[in-house]
């Protein structure tokens, strides 16, 4: 309630100014937000965004990811992953799927779209799976649109790698693991142009940039993928290469520095004399 989340800020807002001596944002967006909303020092603020494990998300064949989970071999693949909540604008991906079908329906006839996150089979399921599934039926998008459900982290580089893309048409995002992840594949990725994703995915390069709320923007760009493949490959390339500056290894030397420069150095003690026998 609102009381609730008044007492969450007077909280944050006080470790922001009497115990934190740094914090840290993923992204200038963030910074930001802080600097807006809590009035946190500038000079507080470090900013050094998640990490990525290279080992495990790292670009493998696509027949080979697809044949991993099993996914139809006739079909070009578009992947959501994500929590099944508005903010994720998840309605706006299938307004966007309905576009493209109108306009292009023998383009869609190859596309199949899968919904990872959530529980579709669930007898009382979350209100907004319950809207989901009721507007793929109003949109006529049965056929095109499945909801996979939750995926344990260990099959989620399959997916990405079996994607001609990712989509991520969030309302707002404060860094977009997924999208790191997915490009850390070496999969492009289509992302709302809001908070950490505007800083994370470059448009024109790893994949594109959208307005959010914007379903024929997203269906143009959807469509623009969906018919260069030399693109895909590239942006896949491109996208790979810019994950590889995410390297935990890079992110660690970050932390570490920070750390160092508020831990002041310890002074060595003395030699003792070795006691003779």
């Amino acid at each position: 309630d609102q009381r609730a989340s008044q007492e969450r800020i007077d909280g944050e807002f006080h470790i922001i100014h009497n115990v934190a001596d740094r914090i840290i944002a993923a992204t200038l967006a963030e910074q930001a937000q802080l600097r807006w909303l809590y009035q946190a020092p500038q000079e507080k603020i470090a900013i050094i965004p998640p990490g990525v494990d290279l080992s495990r998300f790292q670009p493998i064949p696509q027949h080979e990811a697809i044949t991993n989970i099993a996914l139809p071999t006739d079909r070009k693949t578009i992947i959501f992953a994500g929590r099944i909540e508005p903010l994720k604008g998840i309605d706006t991906l299938l307004e966007a799927i309905k576009l493209v079908q109108d306009c292009c329906p023998e383009t869609v006839k190859e596309v199949s779209v899968g919904i990872i996150g959530g529980d579709p089979q669930a007898e009382n399921p979350v209100a907004e799976m319950a809207r989901l599934k009721s507007l793929r039926v109003e949109l006529g998008l049965e056929e095109l649109v499945t909801f996979l459900g939750a995926k344990d982290q260990s099959a989620l580089p399959d997916y990405y790698a079996a994607a001609e893309m990712v989509v991520m048409p969030s309302h707002y995002e404060s860094f977009g693991l997924v999208a790191l992840e997915a490009m850390a594949m070496g999969t492009p990725v289509i992302a709302s142009e809001v908070g950490g994703l505007a800083f994370l995915v470059r448009d024109g390069e790893t994949g594109f940039h959208v307005p959010s709320h914007d379903p024929q923007a997203l269906a143009d760009r959807i469509r623009r993928l969906l018919k260069d493949k030399a693109l895909r490959d590239q942006m896949g390339l491109n996208a790979r290469r810019h994950a590889e500056r995410y390297a935990w290894s890079n992110i660690v030397v970050k932390m570490l520095a920070l750390y160092r420069g508020l831990v002041p150095e310890r002074p060595q003690p003395p030699c003792r004399p070795a006691l003779m026998a």
